[in-house]
């Protein structure tokens, strides 16, 4: 009553009758009796012999109003539907021996009464991540139903909220893939169109068709349609997944400063390999350009060994011998910063600050990637002045122009036409947009985050400056 909210009059099932049987037939039977003994109460009466629940659970439940008026709940079911409610599918194994009051009797299961426990087992293998798996598997145990139907009038148990994507799949995965179109009620419908109980599905396919869309995995509700979505994608796309991957490893691996031969070499590789229980690189390349693992936690784990083999590769000898060698004049890194006194050394603008030609800036010797570069306003750069010995002078140079980014915060009251207005007055400026991306508060606060590419702190500040100018505006600011 508590957990539910209900009142004592609202409990239909303080008093309930189970009703075992031979046979199905004789479960409808029975039915017949109790309803013609007592009255039925409207909207309590299931079926999950016609229908049953996912876990193959079966039985009639009704409610009835006994002769002073109290309800009482009527259970109806036969005696390997008592089993499997009692103590599970795995009591019902094939050729198990039971026991029915003495009696030993052979009892043979059908290969669809495991499926559910199969496919259960067949998710665990496909989705690496526990949570992961653990939350398909209280959606599928968990959530709410419906029940639709074939046009041959096959039941399909499917979530709520099921779409006839969804229903595609639960009928067979080539189905699934091949599907153009849906028909609901005899009506042509949207493929994303919420089921209900009661519709009946035809779903139109084609030989034409090019497969699933990505789009899909947002609409469907069932784990089976989505791991059948994925393993598509995994499949069909795999040499795209294959070259997209190399892509986005070669860019991580210019980012940290390091070039491909530098740690793609077998004893760096194996670990990684082991690790992520792939069975070669194209597997890996794959799983990264599909999505299942990033860049950077596969480079991550080949750095470990990196690491292990150059811990003796000391960054502050190798700067001091530089230092050592004839003067000249000093050359710019790629980033347009120079290390005071030394030249080819690997310079890196930090991401955390984004320092632009203009602001004070301070360097940092890491270990094992060269100088980081940081605003000496850097929310991170108190950390790093307990380590004296590693700060290092460096300054901008000024011959050359370069391009860099800088991260923009803009708050304004929300209105309609705000991001519209806050790009045209950056478009009258020289600095180019890279990317945008807007929230509004509850209070109706709207915050754009904007990034932005400049020549140096004056274009900057001209751009944030033009923003002001913006109605509603209150507040642009650039983020540390």
């Amino acid at each position: 009553m508590k957990r539910d909210n209900k009142t004592l009059d609202q409990i239909y099932d303080l008093f309930a009758l189970r009703i075992l049987v031979d046979s199905v037939k004789d479960c409808y039977a029975a039915l017949g009796v109790v309803h013609e003994l007592y009255s039925p109460m409207p909207g309590r009466f299931k079926d999950y012999i016609a229908v049953p629940k996912p876990n193959m659970y079966q039985s009639i439940h009704t409610t009835l109003l006994g002769e002073k008026g109290t309800p009482f709940e009527v259970q109806i079911r036969t005696w390997d539907m008592h089993r499997i409610a009692e103590y599970g599918i795995a009591a019902h194994w094939a050729y198990k021996e039971a026991s029915y009051f003495g009696k030993k009797q052979s009892i043979k299961v059908e290969e669809d009464k495991l499926a559910w426990l199969r496919e259960t087992l067949e998710w665990q293998k496909e989705l690496q991540d526990p949570q992961e798996f653990l939350d398909t598997l209280k959606t599928e145990l968990f959530e709410d139903e419906v029940y639709v139907f074939t046009p041959k009038g096959a039941i399909k148990v499917l979530p709520r909220g099921a779409t006839p994507i969804d229903f595609a799949y639960s009928i067979h995965e080539q189905i699934g893939h091949h599907m153009t179109g849906c028909k609901i009620n005899s009506k042509m419908m949207p493929i994303i169109t919420a089921l209900k109980s009661g519709d009946i599905i035809e779903i139109v396919t084609s030989d034409n068709s090019k497969g699933p869309s990505r789009d899909w995995l947002k609409f469907v509700k069932s784990s089976s349609a989505k791991n059948k979505i994925k393993s598509w994608f995994k499949k069909a796309q795999k040499e795209e997944n294959i070259e997209k991957g190399k892509e986005l490893i070669e860019r991580e691996l210019k980012r940290i400063g390091f070039t491909h031969s530098d740690l793609f070499k077998t004893e760096y590789i194996e670990p990684m390999i082991e690790k992520y229980k792939y069975k070669n690189l194209d597997e890996m390349y794959a799983a990264v350009g599909f999505g299942a693992n990033s860049s950077v936690k596969v480079i991550a784990r080949m750095l470990q060994e990196y690491r292990k083999e150059h811990q003796e590769e000391n960054i502050e000898e190798k700067i001091e011998e530089l230092s050592k060698s004839r003067q000249r004049k000093p050359k710019p890194s790629n980033s347009g910063v120079i290390v005071k006194g030394i030249d080819n050394c690997l310079v890196k603008l930090s991401k955390c600050c984004n320092p632009l030609p203009g602001d004070e800036i301070v360097g940092y010797i890491t270990k094992g990637r060269g100088v980081s570069v940081h605003r000496k306003d850097c929310v991170n750069i108190e950390n790093l002045l307990s380590e004296e010995n590693r700060m290092i002078d460096v300054e901008w140079y000024h011959e050359d122009k370069a391009s860099y980014q800088a991260d923009i915060e803009i708050y304004s009251n929300d209105r309609s036409g705000l991001l519209v207005d806050v790009l045209k007055e950056i478009g009258t400026t020289k600095a180019k947009i890279l990317g945008v991306n807007t929230k509004t508060t509850k209070e109706r606060i709207a915050i754009i985050e904007i990034t932005l590419e400049v020549e140096n702190l004056e274009e900057l500040n001209k751009a944030q400056k033009a923003i002001r100018k913006v109605n509603s505006v209150y507040e642009v600011r650039r983020k540390k």
